[in-house]
């Protein structure tokens, strides 16, 4: 099983931390993260996603504060539950309102049609795909 994608859109006025914190949360709540599995180092996750090592722990911090990981010492850090269906919902509606400005965006300035886009998001999203870093 190849590892769930977090990405940090620098576009998003989201903190950093909390798009990774409601990322991790989402992927643990879907099963791509299921307890037991093991996530990235602070160091390798704040180089992968160009952040300070400092942002990437805080988003921890928070995850671990709601109980969903936990970090040991020579262990890493590991998914230990599920997140409660009414803690943490399945989407940010907000987060999802800004991408969908900003889709609608580059569409318009690639002369799209509405429909086209919105096929286009579709087809993306039964694909799973997405042009986030990893």
């Amino acid at each position: 099983m190849t590892a769930p994608r977090i990405g940090v859109d620098e576009s998003d006025p989201t903190p950093a931390f909390e798009q990774i914190r409601r990322q991790i949360t989402g992927h643990i709540a879907a099963g791509a993260l299921p307890v037991g599995a093991k996530l990235p180092p602070l160091r390798q996750l704040a180089r992968d996603l160009g952040i300070a090592v400092g942002t990437a722990a805080h988003a921890y911090r928070e995850l671990e504060a709601t109980g969903l990981i936990e970090s040991r010492r020579g262990g890493g850090t590991r998914v230990i539950a599920l997140p409660s269906p009414d803690v943490a919902p399945a989407y940010d509606a907000e987060a999802l309102r800004a991408a969908a400005a900003h889709y609608a965006d580059a569409a318009r300035g690639l002369d799209a049609p509405p429909q086209a886009a919105l096929d286009a998001v579709i087809a993306a999203f039964r694909a799973g795909s997405t042009d986030r870093a990893h």
